[in-house]
């Protein structure tokens, strides 16, 4: 929805280059060998420019290299795993989520202040719940901090039962969910029914979000999370990228909205810079390139990694309306404190 409303605004400007933009859709269907036939497909027979989605780690890594080997650009949209601009990064892919280091480096200290630093994980078996565990585990370690179990679940999981039992046999301050999607929704609704609240167990994670929030409701949405975008924001872009998806769909938009806005709109406005959709120009015109990322604080992508550095938000979640959105923003994480430099990357552009 956000990228289909950034191109009317680009096409009811007289588009790119004086050309209408188009989108061409495709389903990876979060399997490797789908995204990649997908991709060359998108490559081949319908020629297009550029490449932009993706929701899993390893899809992205996959899609990465048929971008890189047809000289395409491949914008990463949905994930944060750290291949992607460490060692699996490469000259023609760009990621605009923010890494799991820069989310679980925002959002652990206040997982610590509000319920102590004896955590219990439950991640989802695939590569993002991997890295996410990860990540969280370093940052926890890093604030004295100790796992005191964990237990990995099938990507697809309804059921958490058990697995939250686990969790509160360990006793912990709270239940890490290293999960997305409707994992998170199932595992959230459980947590709940548990009553692991009463128990002064608290949860959170790395991401959350309000294409978490509003499938749970108020009276089941709990915890402190990374967020990456929220309706909240209040700069005048932002909400003018609000409207937009309102006049459109009729809905506030969500962070997936968000990616798919903001991340077009950088690829078309390349274009523009570059003046022509030759693929290594419009890389160059993105390299080290800052701009508006509907946050408060600055966004741009290194040069060196192509990473989207910008604002982390750090999030509550409340039972109750609050305004626009189901959470209550706690921090603005400016990106730049949370990411990696360079001697910490095994970036080789």
């Amino acid at each position: 929805h956000g990228a289909h409303v950034a191109v009317d605004l680009f096409n009811k400007k007289g588009g790119v280059l004086g050309w209408p933009v188009m989108i061409i859709e495709a389903d990876d269907a979060s399997k490797v060998e789908t995204a990649v036939q997908a991709a060359r497909k998108l490559i081949t027979d319908d020629r297009v420019d550029f490449l932009m989605g993706t929701f899993n780690g390893d899809v992205a890594l996959a899609v990465a290299e048929v971008a890189k080997r047809e000289n395409r650009l491949f914008l990463v949209t949905g994930t944060h795993v750290p291949e992607l601009t460490g060692a699996g990064c490469n000259s023609h892919t760009f990621v605009f989520m923010p890494s799991a280091r820069m989310l679980s480096r925002a959002v652990t200290p206040h997982l610590v202040k509000t319920y102590g630093n004896r955590w219990f994980m439950i991640t989802a078996e695939t590569m993002d719940g991997r890295a996410a565990e990860q990540a969280m585990t370093e940052a926890l370690l890093a604030e004295g901090g100790e796992v005191l179990g964990s237990v990995s679940t099938p990507f697809g999981t309804t059921d958490f039962t058990a697995a939250l039992a686990q969790a509160k046999t360990a006793k912990p301050g709270a239940v890490i969910l290293n999960l997305y999607g409707w994992d998170l929704v199932h595992a959230l609704k459980a947590y709940t029914a548990a009553g692991l609240a009463k128990e002064q167990i608290g949860v959170g994670g790395m991401i959350g979000g309000e294409q978490i929030g509003r499938p749970l409701g108020y009276a089941n949405n709990a915890g402190i999370w990374g967020l990456i975008w929220d309706p909240k924001i209040n700069s005048e872009n932002s909400r003018r990228f609000i409207q937009g998806v309102i006049d459109k769909y009729n809905h506030t938009p969500t962070s997936r909205c968000y990616h798919g806005y903001a991340a077009m709109t950088q690829i078309l406005e390349a274009v523009q810079r570059a003046g022509t959709t030759d693929t290594q120009a419009v890389i160059t015109a993105l390299e080290g390139h800052e701009f508006d990322g509907l946050k408060e604080g600055r966004s741009y992508f290194r040069a060196w990694d192509h990473q989207h550095v910008q604002d982390v938000l750090v999030g509550k979640a409340y039972g109750k309306e609050l305004g626009l959105g189901h959470y209550q923003l706690l921090a603005t994480v400016p990106g730049e404190t949370v990411a990696s430099t360079q001697d910490q990357n095994m970036c080789a552009l």
